[in-house]
């Protein structure tokens, strides 16, 4: 790459290479312009791992644990580390930028891409990425924050108009992206695929231009999501400098037909084009060149971090008795669902094929000294698992053949004019090309060898975007081509999954085909709206079982058992993009095996992974519980190190665990209806809404046990005098800094870490309904037994005090006494107070 000159290189561009440059050329990478030397930039998913340029067959990468795990954290050291991780593993895909972090807030616990923001709270969330955005751009590599803004929810996300209060849009929803903006100027940020009041965000003048460019005063890259462009002019005006993916359906004739109407002066598609010539020189040191080649790392160093990150996200809900940690010496049952499958990301734009994966079974296993027994209780698959990694090929080899016609399979003497060997039965043919298919229209047959190990009825299921039918020794079993339902796959656009049955022989080998037509050849397809590329597939089988058996047998085993932990939770399937959730619930069978264990075994240590809240109506009979999410690469690992003491918890949680569904403030006011969601809650989502109406959650936000314990003590806060004046002041500096500073002492038995965390309450003379408390700021420190440090929290008046006067269209820090509260591990809150002497007025980052 050269560097640019780039109001030279502007003048020279024609009005053809302006308007190139705005628009993607395809899935992943951005136009050039090489008699200017203008490069391509590649662009990959990145929102626990940069899956690179291929959805379908790619190439492995580093999984990290899910952003609500990274978020229960609570530590900006582990978010920069991730962060310099995610550039290396970027640079090695020849990636110029990651798409990510995610920050938006959870305003339900059902939204289908809560487990990729941090936290329901500003603060948190924006704090972490920040970090996480400056460990990235650190090593050149540059971050987009996503998604901007209030893209809560999955149900007609293209569509739903979210209507807001411009407080509750400010002091909510626009928060995350200000905090992290002061602390990392982000290369880019993406816009939400929803309306604003009425508007889309990616056409929205107010928004972007009026917020984050004037008020704020960032100057980086804004981009749409993928196909969430949906004007021209509108958009141009309003400041998206690029539309992705290409081939643009928005730029091209269209823009230059605008530009020559004068809808778009061409001065500001200059500033368009400037924006997008800016950040190429800002990537320049990489050095990364035009189409490099994408590999994986998959370093020993970098498995420590994704093992630490792991271990650091999980958090100890209950330890009654102290019955943990386990003891390595003693044997152990391992029961549940989610023991032996790897629940490492969730699904979507966050999917991506792991180096590696460890089971919890794994990970208890490598740290058991004693034996390890086993046993299934239930399964809580929403579709069949994957038949893929139990077929063979021909030749022996783990998986299935995969080749690609031109023709249907009814025609005689096809051409093969591709073929793969794949393992994984799921594939999203988005970014598939080939220059010998002749056109969106093709066909693939999937063939391998299944030999079951029990003799039994199997059900098989096939779920596509497109048309599939399923054939067992040439017999059609599954037929998913006539009557297609819609279903929540492949980003909302596959069919529901379609079923058939077949008794099997144990020991015989059986020729199993999928007929695959891409999605022309579905009555479903709509190729006007939205189109994802060609197509998805997706089969899978099972040995009927009787789940009634199932738990019988887990608990006679839990009545014998010296140790049992037991493994629950949600996957890919369950919470994913594309998909709301329809209930808290955990999967069918889950609760009545935990029940029935636990009254079997009290002492049962219950495990649930997801990355949002679940109900838990046995939670009071649990005398332990982890919440452990979906932990990445080693998320065996992680639980197991601390299951076993070799990591002490340390996490919070950054999301609250209502006890059901109809206590979170979202409940009446959650999904589109006629095309708009009422944010009726206003300021009062998670914590704010329970402790403002006194309502106890199962699991408040900030809460998480330690095998440890602490004490804070010596509160003391320091402020400094006040400005008559609070001016515009868009490089986001503190300028009056309130500084709490206390004593944290490890008061036992093992080394820990301590998040101290500091709220701060209004005054009682406020002028409008607020929250209880709000928390402003937080600091993780480090230490060994019987060990004490000083700690400092250090936030801004100006930021801590204020909230959104819709009247003035500012800031206002209303004068007053301001309580503070210093909570973390355990009982006891440290408190003090400042004074704000005047009420100010303010606008900026």
């Amino acid at each position: 790459m050269v560097r640019l000159d780039v109001e030279q290189t502007i003048s020279e561009l024609t009005l053809g290479e302006k308007i190139a440059l705005t628009a993607g050329v395809d899935f992943w990478h951005t136009a050039a312009v090489h008699r200017l030397n203008i490069p391509s930039l590649r662009l990959s998913d990145g929102p626990n791992g940069v899956r690179g340029t291929r959805f379908f067959n790619g190439i492995p990468a580093a999984c990290f644990p899910c952003a609500t795990a990274l978020g229960a954290s609570w530590d900006t050291k582990l978010l920069n580390d991730v962060g310099r991780l995610m550039a290396d593993e970027a640079i090695a895909k020849g990636c110029h930028v990651v798409l990510g972090p995610t920050i938006n807030i959870q305003r339900s616990p059902l939204g289908g891409r809560g487990f990729e923001s941090f936290s329901e709270d500003g603060i948190l969330s924006g704090t972490l990425a920040g970090y996480y955005s400056k460990g990235m751009q650190e090593k050149g590599v540059g971050a987009t924050l996503k998604h901007f803004v209030c893209n809560d929810q999955e149900h007609e996300r293209l569509a739903v108009d979210s209507i807001v209060t411009q407080r509750a849009l400010r002091e909510i929803y626009l928060l995350p992206f200000q905090v992290a903006l002061r602390i990392c100027q982000s290369a880019c940020i993406m816009t939400a695929y929803n309306k604003v009041n009425g508007t889309h965000v990616s056409e929205n003048k107010k928004i972007i231009g009026d917020i984050l460019r004037k008020e704020w005063g960032w100057d980086g890259l804004v981009m749409s999501d993928w196909f969430g462009t949906y004007s021209t002019s509108e958009a141009i005006n309003a400041g998206l400098d690029l539309e992705m993916p290409g081939k643009t359906r928005w730029r091209g004739d269209v823009l230059a037909h605008a530009v020559s109407s004068n809808k778009v002066a061409e001065f500001v598609l200059d500033e368009r084009v400037r924006n997008v010539l800016n950040l190429i020189n800002y990537l320049d040191p990489l050095g990364i060149t035009e189409g490099a080649p994408e590999k994986g790392l998959n370093r020993e160093q970098d498995h420590a971090l994704l093992r630490r990150a792991a271990a650091e996200s999980v958090v100890l809900l209950k330890n009654q008795d102290s019955i943990l940690p386990l003891k390595k010496d003693k044997p152990i049952l391992v029961i549940g669902p989610n023991a032996k499958i790897a629940a490492y990301c969730g699904g979507g734009s966050a999917s991506l094929l792991p180096y590696y994966t460890v089971t919890p079974f794994q990970g208890v296993s490598a740290k058991s000294q004693a034996s390890v027994e086993f046993s299934q209780g239930v399964y809580s698959h929403k579709d069949l698992p994957l038949l893929g990694p139990l077929l063979k090929t021909v030749d022996g080899k783990q998986g299935f053949a995969f080749r690609v016609f031109n023709e249907p399979p009814t025609e005689a003497n096809r051409e093969v004019v591709d073929e793969l060997h794949l393992v994984a039965s799921t594939g999203f043919l988005m970014d598939y090309v080939n220059p010998k298919i002749k056109s969106m229209t093709f066909y693939v047959d999937m063939e391998g060898y299944f030999t079951p190990e029990e003799d039994g009825f199997y059900d098989f299921g096939v779920t596509v975007v497109g048309t599939g039918k399923l054939l067992v020794d040439d017999e059609v079993v599954v037929d998913n081509t006539k009557n297609q339902q819609r279903g929540s796959a492949f980003f909302g656009n596959g069919t529901i999954e379609e079923k058939g049955a077949k008794h099997l022989q144990a020991g015989r080998t059986y020729k199993v085909v999928l007929q695959f037509g891409t999605a022309p050849t579905s009555d479903l397809d709509n190729r006007g709206i939205v189109a994802f590329g060609p197509g998805g597939f997706r089969f899978g089988a099972a040995r009927r079982v009787n789940q009634e058996d199932l738990i019988s047998h887990a608990v006679e085993q839990a009545c014998r058992a010296e140790q049992v932990v037991l493994f629950a939770g949600l996957t890919m399937e369950w919470e994913t993009e594309g998909y709301d959730r329809d209930h808290m619930d955990l999967p069918p069978g889950s609760d009545e095996l935990i029940t029935r264990v636990l009254a079997a075994n009290p002492n049962t240590v219950i495990v649930n992974q997801s990355g949002t809240p679940v109900t838990m109506p046995w939670a009071h009979n649990a005398k332990a519980i982890l919440q452990a999410w979906f932990g990445g690469n080693e998320c065996g690992n992680g639980i197991a190190d601390v299951l076993y003491g070799d990591v002490n918890p340390s996490a919070k949680l950054p999301l609250t665990f209502p006890v059901r569904l109809q206590d979170n403030p979202s409940y009446v006011n959650f999904r589109s209806e006629r095309g708009r969601v009422l944010y009726g809650e206003d300021v009062y989502v998670g914590y704010r809404f329970y402790e403002k109406i006194e309502r106890d959650p199962l699991f408040s936000f900030g809460y998480g046990l330690s095998y440890t314990t602490f004490t804070r003590s010596n509160l003391s806060i320091n402020t400094v005098p006040e400005n008559p004046t609070l001016p515009h002041q868009p490089e986001g500096t503190i300028t009056e800094p309130i500084t709490a500073t206390l004593t944290v002492t490890n008061t036992g038995p093992v080394a820990g870490s301590e998040v101290a965390q500091l709220w701060i309450r209004p005054p009682p003379t406020s002028s409008v309904n607020r929250p209880v408390r709000e928390l402003k700021g937080f600091n993780k420190v480090f230490l060994q037994p019987g060990k004490s440090k000083e700690v400092q929290i250090v936030v801004d008046k100006k930021v801590a005090t204020s909230w959104w006067d819709e009247q003035r269209g500012a800031w206002a820090s209303e004068k007053g006494i301001y309580r503070v509260e210093v909570t973390g591990t355990g009982e006891g809150v440290l408190q003090g107070e400042f004074e704000v002497e005047k009420t100010r007025y303010w606008v900026g980052l």
